[in-house]
């Protein structure tokens, strides 16, 4: 008996290893030199700043839609072409879905003379080989402000840098699958539309899911991960701001902070948790709208700066060593909750 029983625990420690090697493995198939090179096209000035709606933003999601394509990473569920479309109004901050009403005769809604503005969401998916109706689902908004007094606002930092670390790291899921490595739980990558008009495209998918909620285990959404807060007290940018951590699951801070330590070993930083923030940080991202659902969620974020929606958020200035080590760790951490074998849990009110 103690012969086997060391076998076991032999064997369940090369697994648990093998699947962390691994983990380490295709992290590093995320590059400074890859994402330089997809921000630098997602946040040029052809793309005129993404304004939700406008000929740039269109650009936008096919820019995506293509990478997903030529990756050979498949289309999420219930999408048209990797497309959730939708209607928005900004001025009400209504969202509507275009097959079920007309926008010349908006009876459905209690509103008049409302403007609609059509969008799309784009959704891909590492579908999972043990749990695949079990969802972790990843964000990034992928427009901006536009054009502003005659000036593009190209968005690099906001929100470039989440929109191309996504891309990168579905790029990394879908090579572990190459090497018959797929998730245990499905991974839905999800880029959201007319964030900032209010948060629509997020609010958008959690009235109008592709996969059912309430198999959602988590949400990590990235905003904002190319640049240093220069209110930050300290002296090591090695760093990345959570939030919402530790707000619904105990169980998801707790295993955000061991895959942190035995990878990038970033400072994590929660100056932005507290309840009391008065920057309401956690109520001003797209995760927020998973949230208000139950659904436990990190918000990654590396804080604004003086060119926060301004002209000069530009590529140039983003800390591409930075950008590559906070991707990485978005990525082992969305590799840790897919391949638990038990799933994050919400323990909190």
């Amino acid at each position: 008996m103690k012969k086997l029983n060391i076998f076991i625990l032999i064997l369940s420690i090369s697994v648990s290893c093998s699947e962390e090697n691994n983990s380490e493995k295709y992290a590093e198939s995320i590059t400074s030199k890859e994402l330089s090179e997809l921000l630098y096209e997602f946040a040029s000035d052809e793309f005129e700043g993404r304004n939700t709606g406008e000929p740039g933003q269109k650009l936008a999601v096919n820019f995506i839609r293509d990478f997903y394509k030529a990756n050979d990473i498949v289309k999420a569920d219930n999408t048209e072409d990797y497309f959730q479309k939708f209607l928005v109004d900004f001025s009400k901050r209504q969202v509507a879905n275009p097959n079920n009403i007309n926008p010349l005769e908006s009876s459905s809604i209690d509103e008049e003379n409302i403007d609609w503005v059509k969008t799309e969401n784009v959704a891909a998916i590492i579908k999972g080989d043990v749990y695949p109706n079990e969802y972790i689902v990843l964000t990034a908004h992928l427009d901006h402000v536009g054009i502003e007094d005659g000036e593009i606002y190209n968005g690099a930092d906001d929100d470039g840098s989440g929109s191309m670390a996504l891309l990168e790291i579905a790029q990394a899921f879908k090579l572990a699958e190459l090497d018959g490595n797929r998730p245990k739980r499905s991974i839905v990558i999800l880029h959201v539309s007319a964030e900032e008009k209010g948060l629509l495209g997020s609010k958008y998918y959690a009235e109008n899911p592709l996969y059912p909620l309430n198999e959602t285990i988590t949400n990590l959404n990235v905003d904002m991960i190319g640049r240093t807060d220069p209110t930050r007290e300290s002296d090591n940018d090695n760093y990345i701001y959570l939030i919402g951590t530790d707000r619904l699951s105990s169980m998801l801070h707790e295993t955000s902070e061991k895959v942190n330590s035995r990878t990038v070993n970033l400072e994590l930083d929660y100056r932005f948790n507290a309840w009391d923030d008065p920057n309401r940080f956690y109520e001003r991202s797209d995760h927020f709208n998973f949230a208000k659902n139950n659904i436990p969620v990190i918000f990654y974020f590396s804080g604004t700066h003086e060119d926060y929606h301004g002209p000069g958020d530009t590529p140039d200035k983003i800390r591409y060593d930075l950008l590559t080590q906070r991707s990485r760790l978005i990525f082992h951490t969305a590799w840790e909750l897919a391949n638990m074998d038990k799933r994050i849990e919400v323990d909190q009110e």
